[in-house]
């Protein structure tokens, strides 16, 4: 079985409970995509364009600041990255983490939470900053989703 990481950025605690669960289920390790700068609600705000998120997600370049990096990545075959969806793809500070690390010839899993939207452009825009792995397509989740559920959709990619 390949040797798997799941690694996550969490705004407001429900990506985070949904990779923890994923991580204990596999059996494996997690890491959390900690801010440089915390996000408030005010930050979070995505009906204010002004707010930091709503200014991030409009220039693609925006790069967060993340507080530290997984320093044996690899080791690992297989990496799951869970986050919200913003605008329909993945949180700038996820583009920063895929650019800091060396991801090359490593299968990337994406997996998300949100508030109605799909996946949108999200394995796509990681596949640009990682093309040298390959990133699936991923999955929703919602809230209450079961360990069981996320173990056995996560699977298939340790024997891939």
């Amino acid at each position: 079985m390949k040797r798997a990481l799941v690694v996550y950025f969490s705004a407001t605690g429900v990506t985070k409970r949904i990779a923890n669960m994923l991580a204990i289920s596999l059996g494996v390790k997690s890491f959390e995509i900690v801010p440089h700068e915390i996000y408030t609600n005010a930050d979070l705000d995505w009906t204010n364009d002004n707010s930091r998120s709503s200014i991030e997600m409009k220039d693609k370049s925006s790069r967060p600041k993340i507080e530290s990096r997984v320093r044996d990545i690899e080791k690992y075959d297989v990496i799951f990255i869970g986050f919200p969806i913003w605008w329909y793809r993945e949180p700038s500070i996820i583009d920063t983490f895929v650019e800091s690390h060396n991801l090359e010839n490593k299968l990337i899993v994406p997996f998300a939470t949100s508030g109605g939207s799909g996946i949108g452009e999200a394995p796509k825009n990681i596949q640009v900053l990682a093309p040298k792995s390959k990133v699936e397509r991923g999955k929703i989740f919602e809230s209450g989703v079961t360990a069981e559920e996320l173990r056995k959709w996560a699977e298939k990619y340790l024997k891939k």
